[in-house]
């Protein structure tokens, strides 16, 4: 092995016929990039997987390691964006809807009853990524004046948040601690609202200050703030923890010195109540009388009140952009929380409760129909955050190779990133872990899909994004 190794490496530099240097083709130079990677001393203890196929000729041309199980980050999303383009259609569109019980009397403008926003699972409600500029009218905002323009100016009850459509569980039961406080780590409601962020303010000071929490946006009540957040350093690392619906959170990390306006990013402890809050907030502002205090429809259930849900009557529904944009920005972003609201959603449809169990099962029936070989495949969210999931190379590119043939294709394809020329592929980062599954263009115009996939490496992440982009860029150029 090692003499054929040194042979690979000889012959890749060059070989001289007749005076002439005759260089490898591109196949071999990407094997012998392989047989490299293969034998780096920073691969020593790592685990990793490569499977390229020609999609015209359906045949595989390279691969290592293929059918191995590997932890796959966010390149996991593939397969929910997958199926949920696949099941629900590019152009399915999530339904809020504003509803009331009991009787609206229009002369005098009173709802005798409670009004509801019952949520869908729209991750998009109100989200930064549908927003065109920063003064975007919220949808609470208008909910008001659709209120005000049906001349109701009094609700003798309360704004009640419904997000009965997805379990009360929001995370799924492996994601770590260290991530549920932050951004990234914001879990689905059945009624989600400003992407499930609010955003904390931090002025930074002199190196080794603790910086201090200048103003917090959206203001969320009753929330509770420790933090020993330092000035050091050049990047972002403060980290924040906090679980679902505890208003209590803790910040420890650092962030740049010298800085008045630093903005971190946090989970919102429960997006349904702050929506029904915000909701109540602006109809007493706008001269809208409310009764009650401002619920979630669990609140309102423990108070012993009963909730007839055939018995309401809809004042408006809020549509969603399609499902193909959201699957655009889905994976352009990387949101952890757009792919567990879609894989909540596929459970919805096939039970009846939108749960992350369910929602895996889903896309196992959905690409077992479709004869994909999912032994192996262990899926235990939809968005790749857990470290839990398991998958291999080879059913990546299975994958793939479903979706060419696919109506949605267009909208899929155009929602992975572009890393170079003629390469698009949705990424994945955890700790040890880096991946890449997407398309590379022949110089033919033929199109490749492969998945890349190093778990355990023992150099650091930019080391192995370098090796990992050097592969990518020879796949990049087979012809």
């Amino acid at each position: 092995m090692k003499i054929f190794l040194f042979l690979i490496t000889f012959i890749s530099l060059s070989i001289s016929v007749s005076g002439q240097d005759v260089k490898l083709s591109s196949i071999e130079n990407l094997q012998a990039e392989i047989y490299k990677l293969q034998d780096d001393p920073d691969m020593a203890h790592a685990t990793w997987g490569l499977c390229v196929l020609d999609l015209k000729k359906d045949s595989i041309i390279a691969e290592y390691n293929s059918s191995a199980g590997l932890v796959p980050a966010s390149s996991l999303k593939v397969l929910t964006t997958v199926t949920a383009l696949s099941v629900l259609g590019e152009n399915f569109r999530y339904e809020t809807k504003i509803q009331y019980d009991g009787t609206l009397d229009t002369i005098n403008g009173v709802i005798y009853g409670n009004l509801y926003i019952k949520g869908s699972g729209d991750p998009s409600l109100g989200s930064k990524f549908f927003q065109k500029e920063k003064d975007t009218v919220y949808a609470t905002q208008k909910w008001v004046a659709i209120l005000r323009s049906k001349g109701i100016h009094k609700i003798e009850g309360s704004v009640i948040a419904d997000p009965g459509i997805f379990e009360q569980e929001m995370i799924p039961d492996n994601w770590t601690w260290g991530d549920l406080g932050n951004y990234f780590g914001a879990g689905p409601s059945g009624l989600n609202y400003r992407d499930n962020q609010y955003h904390v303010f931090f002025q930074s000071g002199n190196e080794g200050d603790t910086a201090k929490v200048m103003k917090v946006s959206p203001v969320i009540p009753g929330l509770v703030m420790h933090t020993c957040v330092r000035a050091a350093g050049t990047k972002d690392y403060a980290n924040f923890y906090g679980a679902p619906y505890s208003y209590i959170r803790y910040a420890v990390g650092t962030i740049p010195p010298h800085r008045t306006d630093f903005e971190v990013d946090v989970s919102m402890p429960d997006p349904a109540y702050y929506c029904a809050y915000e909701f109540d907030s602006l109809l007493k502002k706008n001269f809208i009388r409310v009764s009650g205090p401002p619920q979630t429809l669990s609140e309102h259930e423990l108070a012993g009140k009963k909730d007839d849900k055939k018995h309401r009557t809809t004042l408006y529904t809020e549509y969603s952009p399609k499902l193909g944009d959201m699957v655009y920005w889905t994976n352009k972003k990387s949101l952890n929380l757009y792919a567990e609201s879609m894989l909540k959603t596929l459970a919805y449809r096939r039970t009846g409760l939108g749960s992350v169990n369910s929602g895996t099962d889903a896309v196992a029936a959905f690409l077992s129909s479709k004869k994909i070989d999912i032994r192996g495949l262990h899926m235990n969210d939809g968005s790749g955050l857990s470290r839990s999931n398991e998958i291999t190379p080879r059913q990546f590119v299975a994958v793939l190779k479903l979706v060419h043939k696919e109506s949605c294709f267009k909208s899929f394809y155009k929602s992975l990133p572009e890393y170079s020329s003629g390469i698009v592929a949705k990424g994945g980062y955890i700790t040890r872990v880096r991946s890449y599954t997407g398309y590379a263009t022949k110089k033919n115009g033929d199109l490749l899909a492969f998945s890349f996939i190093v778990n355990n490496y023992d150099c650091p992440p930019a080391d192995m994004v370098k090796k990992m982009e050097k592969l990518l860029d020879l796949i990049g150029q087979l012809d």
